[in-house]
């Protein structure tokens, strides 16, 4: 979030609160294909994703090899180097702590778990999410109550420069509104995933009865990270008035926290420390199933030893290179899925009629209509 105010100004935070509320749409969708067409793999686990997606709801399983080697390229942008640089960059501004010293902690305490495998990595996050949400959440609101008196003019300035973009103001340079946009929808896609086709993967890997059921369950997360906790942190941000400094990333969002006296970089250095590790965690996991679909299980562990590298070269690769690699990757994963979600629209209708308005959604999948 503080990446997009400090490069598209106030008006960001609208354009990613909207790319959530689209989003919820479109996470339910790809959630809904991939159950639909996921198989068992030869190990006995699940396995889904737009790649089975392409290849068995379309029959289009080169564009479904596309998918799969943009997602295992990619999840070392957005689900690995970024999050390590966020969280190595926050504590060298906030305790002069060295990148490498953050890097090496991350780097084994990824090793530790995700070497376990998905039960592994579902311990830690189902443990560290709600923990971390609620303690971030918390400490959002308290900021907003401390400085209420500026609400209705931040709101005002979100709304207005979404549409105007906003001028040069103190140490910020000015943005015109395709900056706005341009940052506030890829850092929305890039906070909630949606559309990405990312996510889906580890929803085909979920016991469910049917594919509505996941899809519903799916879609929550992208309300939960964008339209809640982005919208929270936006309004921080920008109610701080510390963006017209021209602060960037990791700092900037260090200066908001800053008024709460010693508690606030306490506060984000915690959330931001659960955000980023679950987050590595989760993506370590799509890549995974990406590089098995393209080569075999063998795939899996050397996939997860270059994994653990990316982490420690992420917390101490400079921001401007991580990002640029991350949006880049992103893009490009994104199109193959995008394919399969317009092209198999319909088949997402049928599935939501048949289980959610015109069945049971306690139905399951092989059980005959009533």
């Amino acid at each position: 979030m503080s990446t997009a105010v400090a490069a598209g100004g106030p008006g960001a935070v609208l354009w990613m609160w909207l790319t959530g509320v689209f989003g919820i749409a479109t996470k339910y969708a790809e959630a809904v294909l991939a159950v639909k067409y996921r198989i068992k793999t030869p190990s006995g686990d699940m396995g889904g994703g737009p790649m089975y997606v392409l290849e068995r709801g379309l029959g289009m399983r080169w564009l479904g090899v596309v998918f799969a080697v943009l997602t295992a390229v990619a999840a070392f942008g957005i689900g690995c180097m970024v999050q390590a640089n966020s969280i190595s960059s926050l504590l060298h501004e906030s305790y002069a702590v060295p990148t490498w010293v953050s890097g090496l902690v991350m780097t084994v305490l990824t090793a530790v778990v995700i070497l376990g495998g998905i039960k592994s990595i579902a311990t830690v996050c189902e443990k560290l999410v709600p923990f971390m949400a609620v303690f971030y959440v918390l400490g959002c609101l308290v900021l907003l109550v401390v400085h209420a008196e500026r609400l209705p003019e931040t709101l005002r300035l979100i709304l207005a420069s979404a549409f105007t973009g906003q001028a040069a103001m103190g140490g910020f340079l000015g943005a015109g509104v395709r900056e706005a946009i341009r940052y506030g929808v890829a850092r929305g896609l890039f906070s909630n995933e949606s559309g990405l086709g990312s996510a889906p993967i580890v929803a085909a890997a979920a016991q469910t009865k049917n594919p509505v059921r996941q899809a519903l369950v799916s879609s929550t997360g992208t309300f939960w990270d964008t339209v809640v906790v982005c919208a929270l942190t936006g309004l921080v941000v920008v109610n701080s008035l510390r963006w017209t400094e021209g602060l960037k990333g990791a700092a900037l969002t260090k200066a908001a926290f800053n008024d709460l006296g010693f508690v606030g970089p306490v506060i984000l250095s915690i959330g931001l420390l659960t955000f980023v590790f679950s987050t590595i965690l989760g993506w370590s996991y799509y890549g995974e199933k990406a590089a098995e679909y393209l080569i075999g299980e063998r795939a899996v562990k050397p996939y997860r030893l270059l994994w653990v590298v990316a982490v420690m070269v992420g917390s101490v690769a400079t921001m401007p290179a991580v990002w640029a690699f991350a949006d880049i990757a992103n893009g490009l994963m994104a199109v193959p899925n995008l394919v399969s979600l317009i092209a198999l629209s319909g088949v997402a209708a049928a599935e939501t009629r048949h289980y959610l308005w015109e069945g049971d959604i306690e139905r399951s999948a092989d059980a005959p209509a009533a």
